[in-house]
């Protein structure tokens, strides 16, 4: 045999062989596929949806956080299929362009034809309570997107509970159960929104829906986290201005927004990036809108315009995240005139806020873990009367900040925190109310429970106040001192199943301190058309709450009944006395103790009586009344109701929205009754891809009858009433 003769024959293909094996990456090359799948309207990460690769044997499901890891593809350009029982199954080519490691992010389309909503959550066990708050407590997604409007208040007014403050578009603000100012608290992301908005009618809230999220009205035991006042709640906007969930490259969205009723416009844009293990984040936003139509005229004087803008950035690792923001936000706007007390052509307001803010979650071990939150604000308000003169300025330097430990460890996750406050206020122009410092130091405690079928939620709150004027003197109201309170508060709800039922109790305690304005205010308020009188005396306001509430939940329909009486000892309230200054021809307005009653129902359902087809309804009714038959508490809302029916076709749904309330003939003195009113509305929306994003698209027609309405909770219903004929149309796209 000749060995040399068959040894050359050979090392040619061999040599051939092994070029192949280096340059070749698809001939033994094996690739891994990485990434999340979240959902394309809300954002919120995907657990157990199912991804598998075309043609191959490999696939993955997500876990909760909506990760997935596939190893062992065998294609450069593999097919993949992500499907999940309530979205629309996604088929798309990945290419690894020379890589054997790849990294994706997967949006969802939610299926019209909505099942049972999945719920995932970071505890061991799931309750009654997460159920009941994802129903009832949370807008977000499709609903989120089809109300948002022109503010907060304007967004939430159909939610049931919820009525609307206001003194013209832009300075409107929630109010619940008939209870206002600052026993509703506004935060984002957690952080307490730092402005004048609980302390007038005619000052704005400095938050815009539309980088929303979500938005969760919290009540209950939970809401001594951040208030001692149980009774009203805290509403906060989530919006992640601080990333906390790692991901590689480029996301975010651009959006638009258009209403008829006032020319308004906006334009947005919001942009993340991640690199490793640093995220960054920034968003602007610009909105102008012009005075409001109504089918009686033009309310004069009611536009608005505003400009904002957010950076922000983290580090994120197995130890938690770290991270920084800074927010700012402008907004110019109208509050209208030409009513007894108000100047001719109203009032022209401007508002500036910025805040930058520290957060940090250090995971002591799987299942506890620190957050600490520091926030520095800096506010301005300036109201000019039209010939340009200062009326009143008001100038505000917060910092305020918390530390809590979190425990999600079995059936008794706990929060134990520590919180303060520090406020130097200052008022100038034709305002005499002193400047200040303020003081408030807290503790607090909640605790989840779990026993066999009952669940638990409870919580207390040790607070400290302290309000210091620049100096103490007498004055018309009195003498202006140092005031320094002390307050408890504590909350506690139980839910259990009976039969298809869960029956629920609430029993709080509130504590709640006086303001420096309702201290210590004197002189003309010239936005808001009165001369307000404080009164240093003022005592703290407590009282006790009781909330039964029964609800049922099944795969095609949702029912809640919830009654509730609240007993307020030394309420404090601004009224109005019926007297005149005649310096400034403004209405005597005075803050006092009183004792109050609030009482009332609502009733929430959903039904789904075939498939395609949502009906939703809600109804709210609301009494409060002065103790030993004194009277009848101000600006409480009329009975109201909401009708909405959807039908939802594959990618598009169209639907009728019916908005209704009683006349409102309980009053305080000097109070204007209203009368009571039936609106109409229609939508369409639809979530698509086109052009490689995600778009989703609402049009609401509001009002689409022009019928002549006016909201109680106005300070400007005697001029002219509530926007007419009008359409929305809101745009998002997802990139």
């Amino acid at each position: 045999m000749n060995y040399n003769f068959y040894r050359g024959r050979l090392i040619l293909p061999l040599f051939l062989f092994f070029l192949s094996f280096l340059f070749s990456e698809n001939v033994f090359s094996q690739f891994t596929l990485s990434g999340r799948v979240v959902d394309a309207e809300t954002g919120k990460k995907l657990g157990a949806v199912n991804i598998s690769i075309l043609d191959e044997s490999a696939g993955a499901s997500t876990d909760e956080d909506g990760f997935f890891l596939i190893s062992g593809i065998k294609s450069g350009k593999p097919k993949i299929n992500v499907s999940h029982i309530n979205y629309l199954s996604s088929l798309s080519e990945v290419n690894f362009e020379g890589k054997t490691k790849k990294e994706i992010i997967v949006y969802l389309i939610p299926k019209t034809i909505e099942l049972n909503q999945i719920i995932v959550t970071s505890r061991h066990t799931h309750t009654k309570f997460d159920e009941y708050k994802e129903e009832v407590n949370i807008l977000e997604g499709k609903e989120l997107h089809k109300n948002l409007n022109l503010t907060i208040a304007s967004t939430l007014k159909n939610e049931v509970g919820i009525a609307m403050r206001s003194m013209g578009p832009a300075p409107a603000r929630p109010v619940i159960r008939g209870l206002g100012g600052d026993r509703v608290l506004f935060t984002e992301d957690g952080t307490k929104a730092i402005d004048l908005s609980a302390t007038s009618p005619d000052h704005a809230l400095t938050i815009d829906p539309f980088f929303a999220e979500r938005i969760e009205v919290i009540r209950g035991p939970e809401v001594l986290l951040k208030s001692s006042s149980t009774l009203g709640g805290v509403v906060n906007i989530v919006r992640h201005d601080i990333p906390v969930s790692l991901f590689s490259g480029l996301r975010g969205l651009a959006g638009s927004y258009y209403e008829y009723a006032n020319s308004g416009i906006l334009g947005a844009t919001q942009a993340e990036y991640g690199v490793s293990n640093f995220l960054f984040r920034g968003s602007i936003l610009r909105r102008t809108a012009s005075d409001v139509k109504s089918p009686s005229g033009i309310l004069g004087n009611s536009y608005s315009s505003n400009f904002n803008y957010t950076l922000g950035g983290s580090y994120v690792n197995d130890f938690g995240y770290a991270g920084y923001s800074f927010k700012n936000f402008s907004l110019d706007y109208g509050v209208p005139g030409g009513f007894v007390g108000a100047h001719p052509n109203g009032v022209d307001i401007s508002v500036y806020r910025d805040q930058y803010s520290v957060k940090s979650s250090i995971n002591v071990t799987k299942e506890n873990n620190i957050v600490f939150d520091f926030a520095r604000t800096f506010y301005r308000h300036k109201e000019f009367e039209k010939g340009g003169l200062l009326g009143a300025e008001f100038r505000i330097v917060d910092y305020s900040g918390f530390i809590n430990y979190h425990s999600e460890t079995g059936n008794f996750p706990f929060i134990g925190g520590i919180s303060f406050e520090s406020r130097e206020s200052e008022a100038g122009g034709y305002v005499f109310t002193p400047n200040s410092h303020s003081l408030n130091i807290a503790g607090y405690y909640f605790q989840g429970f779990q026993f066999g079928r009952l669940s638990g939620e409870a919580a207390v709150r040790f607070a400290y106040d302290k309000i210091v004027p620049d100096k103490e003197k007498n004055s018309s109201i009195g003498y202006i001192r140092e005031r320094d309170f002390t307050g408890f508060s504590w909350s506690m709800s139980l839910i259990y199943p009976v039969s298809v039922f869960n029956a629920g109790l609430n029993i709080s305690q509130t504590s709640r301190v006086p303001t420096l304005e309702e201290l210590y205010s004197e002189g003309p308020h010239l936005a808001a058309y009165s001369y307000e009188t404080g009164n240093p005396a003022l005592q703290r306001e407590n009282g006790y709450g009781f909330e039964a509430f029964l609800f049922s939940k099944s795969e095609t329909a949702f029912g809640m009944i919830t009654l509730f009486y609240y007993s307020l000892n030394n309420y404090i309230i601004p009224r109005n006395t019926g007297m005149i200054n005649y310096q400034t021809f403004l209405p005597v307005y005075s803050t006092t103790n009183v004792d109050a009653i609030l009482k009332g129902i609502e009733i929430s359902t959903e039904y789904k009586p075939v498939n395609n087809l949502d009906i939703n309804l809600s109804m709210s009714y609301t009494v409060g009344e002065f103790k030993n038959k004194k009277g009848n508490m101000p600006q409480i809302p009329p009975a109201k109701f909401n009708f909405d029916m959807r039908y939802n076709f594959e990618i598009i749904s169209v639907g009728v929205e019916l908005e209704g309330t009683l006349s409102q003939n309980v009053l305080d003195e000097f109070e204007e009754a209203t009368a009571g009113y039936l609106i109409a509305g229609v939508y369409t929306q639809s979530t698509f891809i086109f052009a490689g994003l995600v778009n989703s698209v609402s049009l609401v027609f509001d009002n689409i009858f022009n019928r002549e309405y006016r909201n109680h909770l106005s300070r400007v219903k005697s001029i002219l009433p509530e926007q007419g004929r009008s359409f929305r149309l809101i745009y998002k796209a997802y990139f």
